[in-house]
């Protein structure tokens, strides 16, 4: 056992207590190890000198995998070494094999909590009453002082978004380091952006739909329609509308149908209807 108190030889019985309730309070890095590990004892210092040095901004929990191999797999770590952090009682990062302290550093840099981060929780209270101007000069003034946040950046851009203010969203997203821009929830912004900006300027739904019953090859009009359905939550709602104008019209908006359907799939994950979907694009594409 570590003499640190930011440091655990953590197993079966205390791990609920040291890892995951204690991840409500700050995140937990778990380090799967095994003495027989090469690799491990390349990082085990790199780990060790970090959670030394950030002083309980996080918690170092070191499982022996030869000691704990229904917690090993409990957790799925068949490798080792196998680093994940813990916040709020659920994995929310990792990585497998030896890593310099600079991947590692930055690693932990996306956890834990900074003085930026209370703006971040400020801005969601006025977001909530409705202020969202108030909100935004927030969270600019967090950036500010605090370049290095990436979870204030994408804060920013997801409340300009919030505040239909699409011109300053495509900004900020160009601004974005090529990292930061490798994220789920931005491809997501960046998926929402491509439809909000035609929503905007778009009919509304029931004179698109009227439309599109008059007049079944306007294109143009399904188009709108699809983003109207995107941006309203009906992701299936718009997939249908951009399947049925790829098959009537696949040159629109150079190709803008399938364009439209891969954006949006690339944002839902491993979700059960991406498959279903991909398959219903390809048999129209036969």
């Amino acid at each position: 056992m570590s003499e640190t108190p930011y440091i655990l030889d953590v197993n079966q019985d205390n791990f609920q207590e040291a890892v995951l309730q204690a991840s409500f309070n700050v995140p937990v890095m778990v380090d799967f190890w095994a003495p027989w590990c090469n690799p491990c004892k390349t990082l085990m210092p790199v780990v060790t000198k970090l959670a030394e040095e950030f002083e309980g901004k996080f918690i170092l929990a070191k499982v022996n995998v030869d000691e704990n191999q229904p917690l090993a797999a409990q957790f799925n770590a068949r490798s080792v070494p196998t680093v994940k952090i813990f916040r709020n009682g659920a994995v929310v990062d990792e990585f497998m094999g030896a890593q310099p302290e600079s991947n590692v550093r930055q690693l932990l840099d996306n956890h834990i909590e900074r003085p930026s981060d209370l703006a971040r929780m400020e801005a969601s209270r006025l977001i909530e009453q409705g202020d969202l101007d108030e909100a935004i000069e927030q969270l600019q003034r967090a950036n500010q002082a605090d370049p290095e946040n990436p979870r204030v950046r994408s804060d920013l851009i997801a409340t300009l978004f919030l505040k239909e203010d699409y011109e300053r969203v495509e900004e900020a997203l160009q601004a974005l380091p090529a990292v930061e821009r490798d994220t789920e929830e931005i491809r997501g912004l960046e998926s929402r952006l491509l439809f909000a900006k035609v929503a905007a300027a778009a009919p509304d739904l029931e004179e698109l739909q009227a439309t599109l019953e008059s007049d079944p090859d306007n294109s143009e009009a399904r188009y709108q329609f699809a983003a109207q359905r995107v941006i309203e939550g009906d992701t299936e709602g718009g997939l249908n509308a951009l399947l049925l104008l790829m098959m009537r019209d696949r040159a629109y908006g150079d190709d803008g149908a399938r364009k439209g359907m891969i954006a949006i799939l690339d944002t839902l994950g491993d979700h059960a209807m991406v498959a279903q979907w991909r398959r219903k694009m390809a048999n129209t594409l036969l």
